[in-house]
């Protein structure tokens, strides 16, 4: 039998306690999640990429069961405003691409291509692909088959309340024997493979062959026991910092948003994430350029709150990485392990990442194999490295001047991964982007199309000096699909129906 104690729950934890039990629900495991009745779930990150849907698919739980318990609304991208100065390039969408696309993906290809080359072609993914009109039409993913079921012809995520999501979680786990102690970690004791017995609050202590630490910055074992270095992405990224107001949605509007909002700020960016039930709103940006006291302010004045006793709620935010995610008996998975910053909401899908490979590298039946041990930090650094550079190109490629935050994002470009100044070489010459990123394998991280619509969106061009030659196709089906998309609140009807 197998020990497996999972250190700290809210999001990171529970999704690692689902995804172990489902996968290990018929081999000799005991798992169980201590978890602190006094620090509470951060409850911010409430936007995901389509990985959690794949998540949700796994553990065979349909829409209907959770979204609705968790104020959750669908997601088909992320819109940009305002992280350029150039005329035709104010905002861009990164959508989550469909089946559908594809047809059109050759003609985005070529149009951009000779936009590159000087043409002043129609190049806005906005009119390219599936998942962009439907988000401008405030459309849902689904339409209603001829069965009377909900169907979708596109990738997408979800925009959901982060402590709700993480209760809901706990209460699947421990419906598939998970064991749920509610404890604070007072002591720890080592051994030469690494942690033998944590001592907790209760009085109790638990003895386990694996331990995994979900407690969030602090990083409590594979840091502060087990000394893992953190690898700072300071360099780059230089957001450190955060503070949250939500709001309601306006009184008179009746399609809720199916799109994240990331608008430029002075000094970093604001999110905009509609539930169910409110908005929230966010302010992400670097204390190294504007203190907390300024960020809600500016925050206030956007959101026109300035006057209203609406309490915000400040964070402080460690970007970067382990060195090692796995040491001796322990693996870092969650905000332990490392974070890049929510610009591409990829914190859920790098902690569905981390515990999907845990299941393919450890071993219940045998000890811990070094070099599997080994392997597994390889991977994971890999994945947080190349989604990093994916962020880093989105503050590389502004061109705004109105703040020294702005201009010292785009400076140092001589202090890029290798990776990354690559992609910028080949893009800016004219080269085959595709053919670079398949040599440098890194499709894995972000798809092709997805470094095409970031700088395309961005209009890294050469000023046009040609008539346009083509522009974007008109196609029957895709306006067929948004014109008999459901709006949010239908499919929420829909699944309170059932």
């Amino acid at each position: 039998m197998r020990n497996i104690t999972i250190v700290g729950g809210g999001t990171a934890g529970w999704i690692t306690a689902n995804i172990l039990a489902k996968s290990w629900a018929h081999q000799n495991t005991n798992i169980t999640v201590i978890e602190s009745p006094t620090i509470p779930t951060i409850g911010v990150g409430e936007g995901s990429t389509p990985a959690l849907k794949g998540f949700f698919d796994f553990l065979e739980i349909q829409e209907s069961e959770w979204m609705n318990k968790c104020n959750a609304t669908y997601k088909n991208g992320i819109r940009f405003n305002g992280w350029t100065n150039k005329p035709d390039f104010k905002s861009y969408f990164h959508p989550f691409p469909s089946a559908l696309d594809h047809t059109y993906l050759p003609e985005y290809f070529n149009n951009i291509a000779s936009r590159r080359a000087g043409y002043a072609n129609d190049i806005q993914s906005k009119n390219y692909f599936l998942a962009a009109k439907l988000a401008a039409e405030k459309k849902s993913p689904y339409v209603i088959d001829n069965q009377d079921e909900l169907k979708s012809e596109v990738n997408y995520g979800y925009h959901f309340d982060a402590a709700k999501l993480a209760d809901f979680l706990q209460q699947h786990a421990t419906n598939l024997g998970v064991k749920h102690t509610v404890a604070t970690v007072q002591g720890l004791t080592q051994g030469p493979q690494g942690i033998t017995k944590i001592h907790l609050s209760n009085g109790e202590s638990n003895s386990a062959d694996l331990y995994i630490d979900c407690t969030g910055f602090s990083a409590k074992l594979i840091e502060k026991t087990l000394g893992a270095k953190f690898i700072s992405y300071a360099d780059h990224l230089y957001n450190d910092a955060a503070v949250a107001i939500p709001s309601l949605h306006c009184e008179n509007e009746t399609l809720i948003s199916s799109e994240t909002v990331a608008t430029a700020m002075e000094n970093g960016w604001a999110w905009q994430i509609p539930l169910q039930n409110r908005v929230g709103n966010g302010y992400v940006y670097s204390s190294q350029y504007c203190s907390a006291e300024q960020a809600e302010q500016e925050l206030r004045t956007k959101l026109g709150l300035m006057d209203t006793a609406v309490e915000a709620k400040h964070l402080t935010m460690r970007v970067g990485r382990r060195d090692k995610h796995w040491i001796k008996n322990c693996v870092a998975i969650g905000l332990s392990q490392g974070f890049i910053e929510p610009l591409e909401a990829t914190a859920l899908a790098l902690v569905q990442f981390s515990a999907a490979k845990l299941v393919d590298y450890y071993s219940i039946e045998s000890n811990i194999d070094n070099n599997k041990r080994d392997d597994y930090n390889r991977v994971i650094n890999n994945q947080f490295d190349g989604i990093k550079d994916y962020i880093v190109a989105h503050y590389k490629t502004n061109s705004l001047t109105h703040t020294k935050y702005w201009c010292d994002n785009r400076a140092h470009l001589d202090k890029l991964s290798p990776s990354l100044q690559q992609i910028f070489k080949c893009w800016i010459s004219g080269a085959d982007l595709s053919a670079e990123i398949q040599r440098q394998n890194i499709q894995k991280y972000y798809p092709v199309v997805s470094w095409y619509c970031l700088l395309a969106g961005m209009g890294m061009f050469p000023e046009a000096i040609y008539q346009a030659n083509a522009v974007a196709p008109s196609c029957t089906k895709m306006q067929a699909i948004v014109g008999s998309a459901l709006s949010q609140r239908e499919c929420m009807q829909h699944f309170k129906a059932l």
